[in-house]
């Protein structure tokens, strides 16, 4: 089947949603599929509108002429329009990979209601879906009012590979010293990283270190904002920032530290938080977003309202405080990812659901009409 794949820039750009992406065209092209990447430009979220009137894009996908039409949603304020074109000139079915809504992040409640009604005017003019957990798809089954034709295809968490054992986890859990602290992401404000920042700085009086892996150029205004937080509660000695880091920079960040504390005000799924318990790493997190689906609150980690830094501060110290709880926790989050659907199981799922919303089938009956 060929198919066109629409995103923003190159597949190979540091962030979950664009894994998910680069890992299912990696997937699908094993199982024989012809994937053709089309980019669009990406530009702040109000210029991306002119894309609507664009013939670029058009131009190119008449040529491909493809037999599944893939968008990601993050692309929806270049495509909320553009699609009645491209539905008319192909003649296939259009498909939309949705991560997470943009009106699903935490903001003024007025932007929110504009971008809801841009996401629910894209959303549609789809013939279906792929979500990456049930809450993305309950978040949209909300908003349409309607079912529509998808699949749920969860993100795995095999691109890092990690064997590691059950006495490893129990020795790295037990082992006298601080508690480890990670942070795996970009420095942007709906990771959370203030507010765990504001959480360490209440536990002056506890044994932790956190070590900061992810882009600080994202936003930065807001990494700016974190480190002047860092510098006025004088935890300057027990933060470390590494940036962006490399594949074998990661894997040893999550072979050497304790736990994962990434609490996010919104995730469609979280990729990290399973790269994380691939290394037995018990997870910190929020219970915004879909997280609950692969993290048990007091089983596989802990689970906070989004913002509250006292909750926060209180399962950390439990963790520092507590080493046979962290070493079972963490045996129980890598016992939770061995269960896990791999990549591969999510392309199956994915392939499986072309096929049955008409895949070339469909779209030769469209060519005819």
């Amino acid at each position: 089947m060929k198919i066109a794949l629409m995103i923003y820039g190159a597949l190979d750009r540091v962030s979950g949603g664009y894994l998910y992406d680069r890992m299912m065209v990696e997937h699908l092209e094993r199982m024989g599929h012809q994937v053709e990447i089309v980019t669009l430009p990406g530009k702040p979220y109000a210029l991306n509108f002119t894309d609507n009137f664009s013939s670029s894009a058009l131009r190119t996908l008449q040529e491909s002429r493809p037999d599944i039409l893939l968008q990601d949603e993050l692309c929806h304020p270049s495509l909320f329009l553009l699609n009645g074109k491209l539905k008319k000139i192909l003649r296939c079915p259009i498909i939309s990979i949705v991560h997470h809504l943009r009106s699903s992040e935490a903001r003024p409640a007025w932007q929110n209601v504009f971008y809801q009604r841009v996401e629910k005017k894209y959303l549609r003019a789809l013939d279906g879906c792929i979500f990456n957990s049930e809450t993305t798809r309950a978040v949209i089954l909300h908003l349409l009012g309607e079912e529509r034709p998808c699949v749920v295809a969860y993100p795995g968490g095999d691109h890092i590979a990690s064997d590691i054992s059950n006495g490893r986890i129990l020795e790295r859990s037990l082992k006298p010293g601080p508690l480890k602290l990670l942070f795996i992401g970009n420095v942007i404000a709906r990771k959370g990283l203030h507010i765990l920042i504001s959480a360490l700085g209440s536990l002056m009086d506890q044994h932790w270190q956190l070590t900061v892996a992810g882009s600080l150029s994202a936003d930065s205004r807001y990494a700016a904002s974190v480190k002047r937080l860092i510098e006025g509660t004088g935890l300057q000695e027990r933060v470390v920032f590494k940036g962006t880091v490399d594949h074998e920079t990661l894997t040893g960040l999550l072979e050497n530290h304790h736990c994962l504390a990434v609490p996010s005000f919104y995730e469609g799924f979280g990729i990290v938080y399973l790269e994380a318990m691939a290394f037995g790493l018990p997870v910190i997190a929020s219970t915004a977003g879909a997280v609950p689906e692969v993290v048990a609150d007091g089983h596989e980690g802990f689970l906070v309202p989004p913002g509250e830094v006292a909750a926060l501060a209180n399962r950390i110290s439990i963790l520092a405080g507590d080493r046979d709880r962290l070493a079972a926790m963490g045996l129980a989050a890598r016992n939770r990812y061995v269960k896990h659907p791999s990549w591969a199981d999510g392309a199956v799922s994915i392939h499986n659901f072309f096929h049955r919303i008409g895949g070339t089938a469909m779209s030769s009956e469209f060519r005819k009409g």
